[in-house]
């Protein structure tokens, strides 16, 4: 959220995440206000270097562009210090010389010259080569071009090199010379003087600009490289783009209002695969390990702070490796032994809670969606009015209709739910399975516990989470509004309280806080509802294999405006490039002139060939991916390189287990005859590069094993003192086989055997100092590789 912004006086604000100047996602406008509140979360794998992640707020316009009212800006290398926890970060203005990014290669060489008579002289030779990410201006490809000055306390030589149109990767290779020193037989007076020269003062500036044409050139971004770093050698190295030194200085940065953010940044060195060899293994055996609380898994939920930074890793790697639901099943029953009450089970936020959680989230996403999605859209896109609180009725309300309404609503999500039984993914119902036969033996003459151990999680914290925040689940694509998040809220409360009913009674109405919730409840009191949930607990917690009554729905995995380019497959056609709204399901990719309209063009996924990305040179546009199938290539062009990222990962993960996928593409397009990427001149000639993605995979989860036990590694590292205590701990125990030495030091660890925990911390610190070493010999390496200027 924000607060204190300008204009002050009552506007429409929205803002925008921006890695670099690329903007990848977007709030939605909040209207009518100076503090809004966006309250949203966007999560992203980050596919390319940059240098800042920005935000920006802007004042909505309806006639004109939209306002840039402030940003805040923070470095790549400073996100650290802000990750995990909420920060109000004041506004800065936005200046136009600080608004950077990409980077340039240069070549730099200080050369001695003997003249003619005899003298020697300094020569220093700059070859700038290229560039790469330069800025979309006004959504187009810029039109660059460099200068390249040799800068002293009294000099100022300054070369330009050629327009590059419309590209953000320009093709410079252009050579420039300058003189550094001048014999001392140089006589011609000149305009400077050598003797206040010194080559210690000396730098090389190279400026990025965009060409205007006819209006103002606009800044692109500066380097600058000390000519003392050359000595008398040869250099070339990669440069990230830098703000002007003026640029973003302010006498008034207090003004704009600040920005209240919770960034959550991770950035991992994953080494080879045989590296993580023994840690991988320690982890995989945990669900083995007796008692499960002296497991390398459960050690590392004990000795994080925050039992999540944990769990997502660890359930992804058992995920992962099939090793999740024996694990749950542990913890779950360590987790019933300190339950007391059969209305409490599964109520906490324990390591099994969690882990259930996550896991729904992960398998869950395209169960969600099939289910709930259709029902959520006509709740947020056609709002019926459904406050029953007498206190927050509006005037002319009518609490009968808006009641009426809000049973609509249940009815229609309720009916959903408790027919989806089908589609609920068969590894979340061998979780619920597992729980279910654990709470029964937990507690064996309480008939409904069975019920209610998996009512907790599919109701409580799955589908009531994902109603009242269906953004979260990417349902939506934004926060809604308030008074359909109110609407959805109530909608919420009726279905945990449904999805409970079978232990529930009546009696239990005269609970509820709220007195309208009671009297609306009262219209629910049907045997019906009751069976229905019962009968929905018992599919989705069997390990019998379901079978549709008939053809299955397709699971919608993805959708948004993307621009495509014609195909060509009318002769009158122009070639350009056209806005569509993209559908992709599991079963067929389509694309739609609006985005309630009938698809214009349908490619069954069974036909794509390929999903690849594509060279920007073919059409000088940035964000470009081919859909490879029967017919000619689909050109798409993404509106971000995060969008793009996740339509590739999506459409290949969906296609990876087609027969007939091709090994080799060409990276560029086919025009005017050839394929720009070979030059061969057949079009149906074979790609000439290696598809990056031809090896058959899971079709609904991607995880990378190694990044997530280089994740639990990290945390491990973090954690090194508290691992260091519970093995304490644990030898105190051993040896004393008394009260705990310290109490307060060790009181919050689950020590059941002592013995076991000791040995397998023993293992964990080994293999974590081992790891420390082969990351300080890769970061030795990196460095010494790593050249003056490189990223």
């Amino acid at each position: 959220d924000a607060k204190h912004l300008v204009p002050n006086k009552m506007r429409d604000f929205f803002c925008t995440i921006n890695l670099d100047q690329e903007e990848v996602f977007r709030t939605q406008v909040v209207e009518k206000s100076l503090s809004p509140y966006f309250g949203e979360e966007f999560y992203f794998e980050i596919p390319r270097t940059f240098q800042w992640l920005s935000f920006y707020i802007y004042d909505k316009s309806v006639l004109q562009k939209d306002l840039r009212i402030g940003k805040v800006s923070i470095k790549k290398e400073d996100l650290c210090n802000y990750t995990g926890k909420e920060n109000w970060f004041m506004l800065q203005p936005v200046d136009s010389n600080s608004e950077v990014q990409g980077k340039v290669h240069l070549e730099l060489k200080l050369n001695e010259l003997i003249t003619d008579n005899g003298s020697v002289c300094q020569q220093l030779v700059v070859h700038i080569k290229e560039c790469h990410g330069l800025p979309l201006i006004n959504g187009q490809n810029c039109d660059p071009y460099a200068t390249v000055s040799l800068v002293g306390p009294s000099r100022n030589d300054q070369k330009k090199t050629k327009v590059k149109k419309k590209t953000s990767n320009p093709q410079f290779n252009e050579t420039f010379y300058f003189e550094v020193t001048r014999s001392s037989s140089y006589t011609k007076k000149s305009q400077f003087q050598v003797e206040e020269e010194d080559i210690e003062k000396l730098e090389v500036r190279v400026d990025l600009w965009n060409n205007g044409n006819l209006v103002q050139d606009i800044f692109l971004g500066e380097i600058k490289v000390p000519v003392k770093v050359l000595r008398n050698d040869s250099f070339q190295a990669w440069y990230l783009l830098q703000p002007r030194e003026n640029g973003n200085k302010s006498s008034k940065t207090d003004d704009l209002g600040s920005l209240r953010l919770n960034i959550c940044y991770t950035e991992d060195c994953v080494l080879p695969s045989e590296y993580y060899t023994s840690l991988r293994n320690l982890l995989l055996k945990s669900s083995d390990v007796q008692p499960i609380s002296a497991s390398a898994a459960y050690i590392l939920s004990e000795v994080c702070r925050d039992k999540y930074d944990a769990v997502l890793p660890l359930v992804r790697l058992l995920l992962h490796h099939h090793k999740l639901v024996p694990f749950v099943a542990a913890v779950a029953e360590l987790d019933l032994r300190d339950t007391q009450e059969a209305n409490t089970i599964f109520r906490g936020n324990s390591l099994a809670t969690r882990c259930v959680d996550e896991m729904m989230k992960i398998v869950g996403k395209h169960y969600l969606k099939v289910t709930l999605k259709p029902v959520i859209d006509e709740i947020c896109e056609s709002p019926k009015p459904c406050e029953i609180d007498p206190i927050k009725l509006r005037e002319g309300d009518n609490v009968e209709i808006n009641m009426e309404n809000l049973r609509y609503y249940v009815d229609k999500v309720f009916r959903e739910i408790v027919r989806s039984s089908i589609s609920c993914p068969t590894l979340m119902c061998d979780v619920f399975y597992s729980l279910r036969h654990l709470a029964a033996k937990r507690f064996p003459n309480d008939p409904h516990v069975q019920y209610s151990a998996v009512s907790s999680f599919v109701f409580l914290r799955f589908f009531a989470v994902a109603v009242v925040s269906p953004h979260t689940f990417h349902l939506r694509p934004h926060h809604p509004d308030a008074q359909t998040s109110r609407t959805l809220t109530l909608i919420s409360k009726a279905i945990q309280t449904l999805g409970s009913w079978g232990s529930l009674t009546k009696s239990k109405l005269s609970s509820f806080k709220e007195t309208f919730m009671c009297e609306f409840f009262k219209t629910f009191q049907e045997e019906k509802f009751t069976e229905s949930v019962k009968k929905f607990l018992d599919d989705v917690s069997s390990t019998e294999s379901k079978e549709p009554s008939g053809v299955s729905e397709p699971v919608h995995l993805k959708e948004g405006e993307m621009y495509k380019r014609a195909q060509g497959r009318t002769r009158i056609g122009k070639k350009n490039f056209k806005k569509r709204w993209f559908c992709l399901t599991s079963r067929e990719l389509t694309y739609h002139k609006q985005q309630d309209k009938e698809p214009i063009f349908t490619i069954p996924i069974k036909n794509i060939l390929a999903v690849e990305k594509l060279d920007e040179n073919s059409f000088n546009k940035k964000n470009m991916f081919q859909v490879l199938h029967g017919e000619k290539p689909l050109y798409i062009q993404a509106n971000n390189c995060v969008e793009a990222s996740e339509w590739i990962e999506a459409l290949c993960r969906v296609t990876r287990c087609n027969q007939k996928r091709l090994s080799f593409y060409h990276p560029s397009a086919f025009l005017n005859g050839s394929w720009l990427c070979c030059k061969a001149t057949a079009e149906s000639t074979e790609g000439c590069a290696r598809c990056t993605a031809d090896v058959p995979a899971d079709t609904q989860i991607e995880i990378d094993g190694d990044r997530e036990t280089e994740r639990i590694y990290s945390l491990f590292t973090i954690n090194r003192s508290k691992l260091q205590k519970l093995e304490e701990a644990c030898g105190s125990i051993a040896v004393y086989q008394g009260p705990r030495k310290e109490p307060d030091d060790y009181s919050n660890f689950t020590i059941e055997d002592s013995v076991a925990t000791f040995h397998t911390l023993q293992q964990i610190i080994d293999i974590v100092e081992k790891l420390n070493e082969s990351h300080e010999k890769y970061q030795k390496k990196r460095s010494s590789s790593a050249k003056y200027g490189s990223e």
